[in-house]
């Protein structure tokens, strides 16, 4: 029996690799500069100016998403900045 190359061919779709939210909760534990300093420290390329803005959103919001990518970074970040004390949401797919 002969088969055609379009009925013998499978169609493979590769699914996107999840992304996850690293998500700092507002407390009245840490300071603002504590919370700058830390993000500022942790996670990559972030700029004093926008950790500030983002602590103002901690305070102002209650929490704010500071670095969404791949499972294992977020874990790691995730770990680091509560680690320094910062209170984290669990992490979040995004």
């Amino acid at each position: 029996m002969a088969y055609s190359s379009s009925q013998s061919s499978v169609l493979l779709e590769r699914a996107p690799y999840p992304t996850y939210k690293v998500v700092v909760l507002n407390d009245e534990i840490n300071t603002f500069q504590h919370v700058v300093d830390c993000l500022v420290k942790y996670i990559p390329a972030m700029g004093p100016d926008q950790a500030w803005a983002l602590a103002q959103e901690i305070d102002g919001a209650g929490r704010a998403v500071v670095w969404v990518g791949p499972m294992e970074q977020a874990e790691l970040y995730h770990m680091q900045l509560g680690a320094e004390g910062l209170t984290m949401a669990p992490l979040e797919q995004a």
